[in-house]
């Protein structure tokens, strides 16, 4: 790329952290200048792309937003340019990057995002081109296609693509009419996702309009708040205290009314599939109850749970996306009980730059206001167990610098070592191989309320790994007999006992028939409501039960 030209980017790019004082015009001129230069190679039109979208998420003013959008849109014509050229696209197709206009790449994803994905985009196929595993199809296919089974078990290589293509109805693509058939069989949604699943086939996305594209996708499609403009310098991480937002004044939150619920849900399974991920609860969402919360500064959360059929046996799910000033910049999920959450956040690349420890500060005091959780827990693999992204962006000092601490003492030592080295040497990091041990074990957050320690040696697993283990020991590792023997114990005790996974924990209880009362009738309530419409209920009945949130806290704590 000519020199000039790489200038000219790296004049731009200076402006994401250049906030305050008056720019007297400069970014709209350099935007102007930007808009009309050419980019012959795909890792400098994805810088100019990512940079576009963090001005348009960040902009000093509405001349700057309306700018960066004219960029985005221009993105289309300069990949065609770059095709008609015979450029390498492949680098278009990095997760990081992905879903640019005019781009295309192949990705696995499961039966309910698929179908989802198909619904938006009727020209959507399996990408035969990259199924290396055809032979998957062979167990399915056979459900519907009469005289398979006289190929595919016996014939080395059976062509089912050219199976499928024979007995698909015209006007359907190979995909939907598989989507359908497996829709129709008599199965219920769980098996039917793991038959679907067990094929693994790749879909091929493309993004041959703008407007359904990374480029343009964004909550225009109805009213928001006024544009914030940053007149000033960004937020930073040692701007922000995670126990003071806490007790900060609550957000605004309105119930979305169905028709603006279902744009929003459209809109965020297909800003996951772009980014070749899917979230368990933005393939399941609940969408009868999606809200929305306004967190100030041009940022906004829309954030639902799960519909009772696809609930998880102990936790309480919550996920979202938010947007800055109308752009998807990233999502979260909580994974609730009692009054802990296990916090889960993605920002997306391109924002990385920006107000990040702020915006996660305003999810945490969103779920705090919402479901009562004072007690925050990072996952390992978020900060770096098992993935070498967070490893390469010390995603463990993020967290420690806003007040996170470890809740595994060897792991607690160590850390306290390590910045004992970090001060003596300015400017020094850690290493990836202390990153990787510093990640072994959770973060914590205790707020304001929270009781310290109290949750240090809880682990979820440890719930289930007790039934497990009450069932081989009781049952010869008969779940049936289990729930039996679970449902009859509790009912004896409380007086019903719900159809629920739930019973299956109540059931290990040390002494439950002789609670008092009003413990067995607040402890059927909770059996009840974790079935119930929303799952805020279910929190906030747990959060007031003591004697049963002792009880959970010696079965979980339990190695």
């Amino acid at each position: 790329m000519p020199a000039g030209s790489q200038a000219l980017l790296d004049r731009l790019a200076s402006w994401k952290s250049r906030f305050g004082p008056p720019e007297n015009g400069q970014l709209p001129r350099l935007l102007a200048r930007v808009a009309r230069a050419r980019f012959r190679e795909p890792a400098d039109l994805i810088r100019l792309h990512e940079t576009a979208l963090f001005l348009r998420a960040y902009p000093r003013t509405p001349a700057v937003a309306r700018l960066a959008d004219s960029i985005l849109a221009s993105m289309k014509g300069r990949v065609d340019a770059l095709r008609a050229a015979g450029a390498d696209l492949s680098p278009f197709e990095d997760p990081e990057v992905s879903g640019i206009a005019g781009t295309a790449f192949s990705a696995v994803f499961g039966y309910e995002t698929a179908r989802r994905l198909a619904a938006l985009h009727p020209g959507l196929e399996i990408d035969w081109e990259a199924y290396d595993q055809p032979d998957r199809a062979g167990p399915v296919a056979r459900r519907f296609i009469p005289l398979l089974e006289e190929d595919w078990p016996v014939e080395a290589h059976a062509p089912f693509r050219l199976w499928l293509e024979s007995a698909r109805p015209r006007g359907r693509t190979g995909l939907r009419f598989l989507l359908e058939r497996i829709a129709a069989l008599p199965l219920d949604e769980r098996d039917r996702a793991d038959l679907y699943n067990g094929l693994q086939a790749p879909l091929r996305c493309d993004f041959p309009a703008a407007a359904r594209s990374r480029s343009q996708l964004t909550l225009e499609s109805r009213p928001r708040p006024p544009l914030y403009c940053h007149k000033r310098a960004l937020t930073q991480r040692r701007d922000v205290s995670l126990a003071e937002e806490m007790q900060g004044p609550p957000m605004p939150i309105r119930r979305v009314p169905a028709r603006e619920a279902q744009r929003v849900l459209d809109l965020i399974v297909d800003v996951s599939a772009m980014r070749y991920r899917e979230l368990y609860g933005f393939s399941h969402p609940d969408a009868g109850q999606v809200f929305h919360a306004a967190a100030g500064r041009g940022l906004e959360v829309y954030f639902f749970g799960l519909p009772p059929a696809w609930r998880l046996p102990v936790r309480a799910y919550h996920c979202g996306m938010f947007f800055k000033n109308g752009v998807p910049a990233g999502y979260t999920e909580a994974l609730s009980v009692f009054e802990r959450a296990e916090l889960g956040f993605n920002l997306y690349y391109a924002f990385r730059d920006g107000e990040a420890a702020w915006i996660y500060a305003r999810l945490l005091r969103l779920f705090h206001q919402v479901l009562g959780v004072n007690t925050f827990s990072v996952d390992p693999y978020q900060i770096g167990h098992e993935n070498e992204e967070a490893i390469a962006s010390g995603a463990f000092w993020f967290y420690r610098k806003l007040g996170f601490r470890p809740a595994d003492a060897a792991i607690a030592r160590l850390t306290e070592a390590e910045e004992r080295r970090l001060r003596k040497t300015p400017g020094a990091r850690s290493s990836a191989s202390t990153l990787r041990k510093l990640a072994a074990g959770n973060l914590l957050f205790e707020g304001p309320g929270a009781s310290p320690a109290a949750w240090d040696r809880f682990h979820i697993r440890n719930l289930g790994l007790a039934v497990a283990r009450a069932t081989a020991r009781r049952h010869a590792g008969d779940p049936a007999r289990m729930a039996a023997w679970a449902a009859q114990r509790v009912s004896a005790a409380l007086g019903a006992a719900p159809g629920s996974h739930l019973t299956l924990v109540a059931s290990l209880i040390p002494g439950l028939e002789r609670w008092p009362a009003s413990d067995k009738a607040a402890l059927l309530a909770i059996l009840k409501a974790k079935h119930s419409a929303g799952e805020w209920r279910y929190l906030r009945l747990m959060q007031r039960h003591a004697r049963f949130r002792a009880a959970c806290l010696r079965l979980a704590s339990q190695g």
